[in-house]
């Protein structure tokens, strides 16, 4: 039995396949190492849908956020231990995810645009290059957290139109001592900053709402696929939920500078399990 995980900051997605090639699926919290400690992701991962597992499962194949670096990586598997003490882990970047489940083995420039951003340059097998990827507070261009963070700065500094304001205002009950609460006093700003993406969405129609998608997203392509060799030449694929529900902005943002956008997905768990289906 296989067992598929793509972690990101807000969600994980889980995929099972056992012998005979029967798929479960489970969506539970998300992790990051950067931030949580192994014992703290192993009490979120005391989940019914894993736990019943736990004595099936083989071989996982675990892709999280931050999951670059070997301690990330071992402090990741040290979690996914404790509870799978039989199943030989793998653990790896959730650049690797994207990679795999938008190329497969073709190469080509695989981007996640959630609730942070990151990009690499694939050969179809390997990541050859990569962009520095800092976090939400020195980079995350283009994603959930960085939008978000434009649009909370427009709020408190009222440089957002007056209307718009006055929405936000009435839905969230929201004011500059409850932004910067969130901001530098509870858990997670990323996650809180993204959240407001998707009031964002639902006003797309708004000049304003439409160029804080766009001009992010041209931040996006020159911190990231504008630094790649050849990036005009190469087929450019897309995950998250950023890039998929703003999909039509992207493209635009993208035709503007040149860049030829292949798909847009909203997460790679699907292209992953399929990936991973041959092992069997």
């Amino acid at each position: 039995m296989i067992l598929i995980a793509d972690s990101g900051a807000s969600k994980t997605d889980w995929r099972v396949i056992n012998q005979s090639g029967e798929i479960g699926q489970h969506r539970g919290i998300g992790f990051n190492p950067n931030y949580q400690t192994a014992e703290e992701m192993s009490n979120e991962l005391q989940d019914d849908f894993l736990l019943d597992l736990r004595d099936d499962v083989e071989v996982i194949f675990y892709y999280g956020a931050g999951c670059a670096s070997p301690k990330n990586r071992l402090q990741v598997t040290n979690a996914l231990n404790d509870i799978f003490k039989k199943a030989e882990i793998n653990v790896d970047h959730d650049l690797m995810a994207a990679a795999r489940a938008t190329c497969g083995h073709n190469p080509g420039i695989a981007c996640i645009l959630g609730t942070g951003s990151n990009s690499c340059d694939y050969d179809g097998e390997l990541i050859i290059d990569k962009r520095p990827a800092p976090g939400y507070i020195l980079g995350d261009e283009g994603g959930g957290a960085y939008i978000g963070r434009k649009f909370l700065q427009d709020f408190i500094h009222e440089e957002m139109p007056k209307k718009l304001r006055n929405q936000v205002i009435d839905k969230f009950q929201l004011d500059n001592n409850t932004i910067i609460e969130n901001v530098y006093q509870r858990p997670f700003p990323g996650r809180y900053m993204a959240s407001f993406c998707r009031f964002i969405t639902e006003h797309i129609k708004d000049p304003y709402c439409y160029m804080l998608y766009y001009n992010s997203f041209q931040d996006f392509f020159k911190k990231h696929i504008m630094k790649y060799d050849d990036y005009k030449k190469k087929p450019v694929s897309f995950v998250g939920s950023i890039a998929f529900y703003n999909s039509d902005i992207l493209r635009s943002a993208a035709y503007d500078v040149d860049i030829h956008v292949n798909i847009i997905i909203e997460g790679p768990i699907a292209g992953l399990t399929l990936y991973h289906q041959e092992l069997l």
